[in-house]
């Protein structure tokens, strides 16, 4: 691993301080400024896009195809997605009303920034998962403390040492360390917390957080299946499976974790995945560019732990071991049986277990039985199919006919559910999860004689009158022309009696 610079213990709380001084100074509230922000931060990738590149191949052998298409290049997107919205983003929303008393008043939602915020990101994807979500946060006009993994030591220490350059260090700053750096971060009182990561740490955070009451994001993850249906281009869905397991070394939170088919088509579906894999990364995956490293000897070991767990006439492709390499081969595994060890845990790694069932309903009930995972993943043509597969289960998000790919479309919410997380991002969905939406309402001064209606001393006219303010009229028309007799009735006897003395 290599070596990382770690920000001092006692220097944390003076970073945190002084964002937060400048955040008081209003420095980021400026729409102007954020939309400056984050075009230096597109500027930051394009100019230094080798030098990440580089940094993700040292920690991960990540190849420069991935690196754009999981790291560097949504992240561009949804830059400038934000500098071409980030008007009609902050603009106050407008309510309508529904208590009659207020409807001569303003009623709006200002779009306010909470303040100092904390990104955690997390190794796997150690640019995108850091910085996609820190967009959200600029562009809503917070301060943000960027905290890198420093397992992956390398980019850590890119993201240190480039993103100074570009981003006004007034309003944002990079703190890097490990747990005790993390520990007395997590110390301060912050305006949002955003963790990338697993449920083990997420619940750490969450703890840390309920000391301040700090609302929090939860990235998380969780054993995310691929159900292939009878009418499954088999073909097709092998391709994708295979593409969406080992992109990154399997090493994704939203990667299918397992795949359940009838027993009848698992022998060609596993023929025809066997075939992708070497279609896509050669007879020797080892000697490929196109396939990556575990990140550590730590999730290496661990992984070995599992397929050694395995029967070896299970290992259908696949469970060639090399620590020095920090390699695993893509290996898929079938039969598994449900309480076997692979299905205990999140895989999080190169290794692919195919579960067979009788029919589409024993598959739906497996997923029951688990925690609610952060993707699933439906290979159908079929409507009535995979419809009946959604009212029947849950997820944090759903992708019919292939893997990974609703992640990079930016339109859509990004999001666990139960032990998968909390809260969402993307899009949109980022500048609302760093925006405290303010109500605020503008009263007339005007109007006393009416308003004073709710004012004490009580008696039944008001009662009657504050009761149609609220509520409105019923539906019946004999029971409108009572209402408003009685509302009538009451109204001179309010407006008209005279004050006691």
């Amino acid at each position: 691993m290599a070596s990382l610079t770690y920000t001092p213990k006692g220097a944390i709380p003076t970073i945190v301080s002084k964002l937060r001084e400048n955040f008081d100074t209003g420095i980021t509230k400026n729409i102007a400024f954020r939309k400056e922000q984050l075009g230096n931060l597109v500027r930051c990738l394009e100019e230094n896009g080798s030098e990440f590149e580089e940094a993700l191949w040292k920690d991960l052998r990540k190849h420069k195809m991935e690196c754009g298409i999981g790291e560097i290049s949504p992240i561009i997107d949804e830059c400038k997605y934000m500098i071409k919205n980030l008007d009609r983003l902050s603009k106050p929303t407008h309510t309508s009303k529904r208590f009659m008393m207020n409807s001569m008043d303003k009623t709006y939602i200002r779009k306010e920034a909470k303040g100092v915020v904390l990104v955690i990101g997390a190794w796997n994807y150690p640019v995108n998962l850091l910085l996609l979500p820190a967009v959200g946060a600029i562009a809503a006009g917070n301060c943000v403390v960027f905290k890198p993994s420093e397992v992956a030591a390398h980019t850590a220490a890119a993201m240190a040492r480039l993103l100074p350059k570009y981003l006004d260090e007034r309003a944002y700053s990079v703190i890097n360390g490990g747990v005790v750096e993390t520990t007395e971060l997590l110390e301060q009182r912050l305006d949002h917390i955003f963790y990338t990561g697993n449920g083990m740490v997420g619940r750490i955070v969450m703890t840390a957080a309920a000391k301040h009451l700090t609302p929090v994001t939860l990235e998380l993850g969780g054993k995310s299946p691929a159900i292939v249906a009878p009418d499954a281009d088999l073909e097709v869905a092998a391709n994708r499976l295979v593409f969406g397991k080992f992109f990154n070394n399997g090493q994704t939170c939203v990667a299918p974790d397992y795949v359940l088919v009838e027993k009848n088509r698992a022998g060609p579906l596993l023929a025809a995945c066997k075939n992708a894999i070497v279609q896509f990364y050669g007879e020797d995956a080892q000697k490929s560019e196109s396939y990556g490293r575990i990140v550590s000897t730590r999730q290496f070991d661990r992984l070995k732990a599992l397929l050694d767990g395995c029967d070896p006439a299970s290992i259908l492709a696949g469970g060639q071991t090399d620590r020095d390499d920090l390699f695993i081969a893509p290996t898929l595994v079938s039969p598994v049986t449900i309480d076997a060890d692979l299905m205990q845990q999140e895989i999080f790694g190169p290794i692919l277990p195919v579960v067979t069932v009788e029919n589409m309903d024993e598959a739906i009930q497996i997923v029951k039985s688990k925690d609610h995972p952060l993707a699933m993943y439906i290979f159908s043509n079929s409507a009535n199919i995979y419809n009946n597969i959604l009212d029947n289960t849950n997820s944090g998000g759903v992708l019919v006919n292939d893997t990974l790919m609703h992640l990079q479309e930016l339109s859509l919410p990004f999001g666990g559910v139960g032990p998968s997380g909390t809260g969402a991002y993307h899009g949109d969905k980022s500048f609302d999860t760093f925006t405290h939406e303010r109500s605020t309402m503008v009263k007339s001064a005007g109007l006393e004689s009416i308003i004073s209606v709710r004012y004490p001393p009580y008696n039944a006219d008001k009662y009657t009158l504050i009761t149609l303010l609220v509520t409105g009229l019923p539906k019946t028309v004999g029971a409108k022309v009572k209402t408003l007799a009685n509302a009538i009735a009451a109204s001179k006897n309010v407006l008209f009696a005279k004050k006691e003395v």
